[in-house]
């Protein structure tokens, strides 16, 4: 199973929904290829955001290593699944996709955890750490979700 996370900058959600995720795949010893983008490039070559960094490291998930990426038409051959982080994100991994765009393979995040609502997860950038903290719980109870359905 190879998975992509996809985010705005890939400074906030993302690199938490990916170093949680890789912490629950290791934990549950499967061999899943976790990563994470984001549609935007302002942020490439940079780590996830200090609260995001924060909020893992007290949860004990080390995501200081990832590195801001931007997401392009060629994951869409490299990944199995395409989790969105919200609405402009799905449109805006459509729009780079272009003709190369398999939107079978892409879905709302959080449908996992609540399916079919299409729900975005909160983008804790603007806001306080007790932002990232909410997001980091919605994160951790999805990454579940996705362990207990595809991991048997």
């Amino acid at each position: 199973m190879r998975i992509l996370i996809v985010c705005l900058g890939n400074i906030c959600r993302s690199p938490i929904a990916e170093g949680v995720l890789r912490h629950k795949v290791k934990r549950a010893g499967l061999a899943w290829i976790i990563d994470s983008a984001g549609t935007e490039s302002y942020h490439v070559g940079e780590p996830p955001h200090h609260f995001s960094q924060k909020v893992c490291r007290a949860n004990g998930i080390d995501i200081s290593g990832q590195c801001a990426r931007k997401f392009t038409a060629s994951d869409f051959d490299k990944y199995d699944i395409i989790y969105a982080m919200g609405d402009d994100i799905y449109k805006e991994i459509q729009r780079i996709g272009g003709g190369k765009a398999i939107m079978s393979k892409v879905t709302f995040f959080l449908n996992e955890s609540m399916p079919g609502s299409n729900a975005s997860v909160p983008d804790p950038w603007y806001g306080e750490e007790s932002g990232y903290t909410e997001v980091y719980k919605l994160i951790d109870k999805t990454c579940n979700t996705i362990i207990h359905k595809y991991g048997r």
